[in-house]
């Protein structure tokens, strides 16, 4: 070997050298992505979006009439595309961006400015939240939750809403009510994120802001033709079956994806949502036996969808036995709004979002209130965690009866504008004969065969 040589390989192993030497403190200045908690927010993100597709469209399609499935599933297809481009364009950004204590800004428009191989911080200063996943996971594991919020609404109008419609209200109260209503209660610059009301996964972001959505909906556009006189029998309960199935197993990645992570409270709050889901599921059961003198399954089924919502606020904040207590009231308490307050008011919510969905969403905020366990919510910014009533604290109650008044007042309001905006574009209910042959074949030009 040559002198050169020798002196080229010695300068060679002396770079490396120093190379190892730098590179930890290079990996302190350099924040990694957690491979772990990546991974589990990949899979959180699908199992939510299986919640839409094939989940609440198979849900629901088996409780319409024959003549009205295809038109049903398409409605969540639909809105599963539609949601993801404004989500992409301006959603996010609104939600997300910082913005101030109302709406967020226009930093992430067409998700611009993304921090997309890093770990990144959502906020600033003593409030701010740090992830350690990149930011595209984050935010197409809040698209998911984007999407199947206004995709619960069209249950409310089932069978009568013109398809061009329903496409305008969605996109306009996706943008207009879910942004704002997301930034609120999720952004560390939100105004109910700042006082401290609680929502893990979406008590009130997803099922408060549905459900009376849908309530509104379904007054503003009437009953169906024929309600109260015809058979609405469901077309088959085997697909609802399959689809409240989905919607149990893809809700652990609704409110266990919802820790950010995965860790201990992810585990906590997987346990608690089947522990209540089953509780809620039984106590609808039995309510309707003890009433009607047999179960049902679409029973059953409604109960379990009602404790995976009365579940969903509190599943990061409360252990086993407040979940249990939750899954139990939300169960008779849903039962009794879908049945006999339904009968009492007259109105035609087609697929009993309001009586599940904001009315379940209400009992969860409420009962986070009372069954919130500081210990689980603890961190470098709030180490004492946040408390309910049983724990000490009778302040929360509040907080999280605020929460849903404003949920209500403005998602409320707001959907009923919208849709009067919607109508004077297009109108916003199909001619009766159009009901009456079925909104697979006028609207779509498909049948079930």
């Amino acid at each position: 070997m040559s002198k050169i040589d020798k002196l080229a390989r010695i300068g060679a192993l002396a770079t490396v050298a120093m190379l190892g030497a730098l590179s930890p403190a290079f990996a302190e200045d350099t924040p990694k992505v957690d491979t772990g908690d990546a991974a589990w927010m990949l899979t959180s993100t699908a199992l939510v979006l299986m919640m839409t597709i094939p989940g609440l469209a198979l849900f629901y399609a088996g409780m319409v009439r024959k003549k009205n499935v295809l038109a049903t599933m398409m409605q969540s297809f639909a809105i599963t595309a539609l949601v993801t481009v404004l989500w992409m364009i301006v959603g996010y950004s609104l939600a997300f961006g910082e913005g101030n204590a109302y709406v967020g800004d226009f930093s992430r428009f067409f998700l611009a400015n993304m921090a997309w191989d890093t770990p990144f911080t959502l906020g600033s200063g003593d409030s701010a939240i740090a992830f350690t996943i990149p930011e595209p996971i984050f935010m197409m594991f809040q698209m998911t939750f984007a999407i199947i919020t206004p995709a619960l609404i069209c249950g409310a109008f089932a069978d009568r809403m013109k398809f061009s419609a329903m496409l305008w209200f969605v996109g306009l109260w996706s943008v207009l009510i879910y942004s704002p209503i997301a930034h609120w209660v999720w952004h560390p610059n939100g105004f109910i994120f700042v006082m401290g009301a609680l929502d893990f996964a979406g008590g009130t972001v997803v099922h408060i802001n549905a459900g009376i959505a849908g309530l509104v909906a379904a007054l503003v556009l009437g009953k169906r033709k024929g309600y109260g006189t015809e058979n609405f029998s469901p077309y088959n309960l085997v697909l609802a079956v399959i689809g409240a199935s989905l919607l149990w197993v893809g809700w652990f990645g609704f409110n266990a994806g919802s820790a950010g992570a995965a860790g201990a409270r992810a585990g906590m709050a997987m346990a608690v949502t089947q522990i209540a889901t089953a509780a809620a599921a039984l106590a609808w059961m039995f309510a309707e036996w003890a009433t009607r003198g047999k179960p049902s399954v679409l029973g059953i089924i409604s109960g379990a969808v009602a404790g995976l919502v009365a579940i969903t606020p509190a599943s990061g904040f409360v252990f086993p036995g407040g979940a249990l207590a939750i899954g139990l009231v939300a169960g008779i308490v849903c039962f009794w709004a879908s049945t006999s307050l339904k009968r009492m008011l007259g109105y035609d919510d087609s697929l009993d979002v309001f009586g599940v969905h904001c009315v379940g969403g209400i009992v969860g905020a409420l009962l986070t209130g009372i069954f919130a366990v500081g210990v689980l919510s603890a961190s470098a910014s709030t180490p004492d965690g946040y408390s309910g009533l049983l724990d000490g604290n009778a302040e929360q109650l509040m907080l999280q009866f605020y929460a849903v008044i404003v949920t209500l007042l403005y998602s409320g309001i707001g959907s009923f504008i919208l849709l009067k905006v919607v109508d004077l574009i297009v109108g916003l209910r199909v001619s009766e004969e159009a009901e009456r042959d079925g909104l697979d074949l006028s609207l779509h030009g498909e049948s079930v065969q």
